[in-house]
């Protein structure tokens, strides 16, 4: 496709900051946003960057949820490094002023409004999965449709918890919103459970005791993001107990995203 022709799909930006977590391989980019890009909470972007400096046109692509606000005049990413990588580590390589190229429009369907009203929101993620949920928490409709909002966020070590401070702030804040950090290798942050995965946290009632909250699908809405295995294994089992995802436009009580 001529040059010409690939640029009415993207736009050029520039890199803005780079944070390292405490994670060896967890980063956060932030870069500057074209005025023309919008997008819904919960959705993601196609990053585009160069295989090689020989290279005039971005020819490698991933694509990347937005942590950012739609109302944020930049745009943020959160991204793990997968060492022999053909994207990742190029993009944890970036400094400021560096050049990344965003597609124009915005995809994914990991939106609130896929669901009506209901007592509580729970967004559950692995990862970097979390990204979705971030700018979910900074928008108006989610407080008024959700009696409570609930993330849990499955980790394998208290240091992989990306964005801890500002949930954990966050909750101190709002009683409207529950922080659950799982953590699959050691005892949980916040509660000292014993170390298990998210899925058998829902198993075995965990996520419900500590939280206080029902988990059916007469009362809540649920949200999965992050790795496959927990994504497919965390669908059967609440479809087993009801929930269902969107049809026809009629709302659903589940919709699913796998991240990786």
């Amino acid at each position: 496709m001529p040059a010409d022709q690939l640029q009415e799909k993207y736009t050029c930006q520039s890199v803005l900051s780079v944070k390292q977590w405490d994670s060896p391989g967890l980063v956060s980019i932030k870069a500057t946003r074209d005025a023309g890009f919008n997008f819904v909470p919960g959705q993601f972007a196609r990053i585009g960057l160069r295989s090689d400096d020989a290279q005039t046109e971005p020819d490698l692509w991933r694509a990347y949820s937005m942590v950012s606000h739609p109302d944020d005049d930049y745009l943020e990413f959160f991204s793990v490094t997968v060492p022999d990588g053909q994207f990742s580590p190029k993009l944890a390589a970036l400094q400021e002023n560096d050049k990344l190229w965003i597609e124009k429009a915005p995809f994914g369907f990991l939106t609130l409004e896929r669901f009506l009203p209901a007592k509580a929101l729970w967004l559950v993620s692995t990862g970097t999965g979390l990204s979705a949920y971030l700018p979910m928490l900074r928008d108006a409709a989610t407080w008024q449709h959700f009696e409570k909002v609930i993330i849990v966020h499955g980790v394998r070590t208290a240091r992989e918890l990306a964005y801890r401070q500002t949930l954990e702030q966050l909750a101190q804040t709002n009683p409207q919103f529950i922080y659950l950090p799982v953590t699959s290798r050691e005892p949980w942050p916040n509660d000292g459970q014993a170390a298990c995965r998210v899925t058998t946290a829902y198993v075995e009632g965990l996520l419900q005791r500590v939280t206080g909250q029902p988990l059916t699908a007469e009362d809540a809405r649920i949200m999965l993001c992050g790795n496959p295995e927990m994504v497919t294994e965390m669908r059967g089992l609440l479809q087993e107990q009801g929930f269902a995802a969107s049809r026809r436009g009629n709302p659903g009580t589940l919709a699913v995203e796998n991240y990786w």
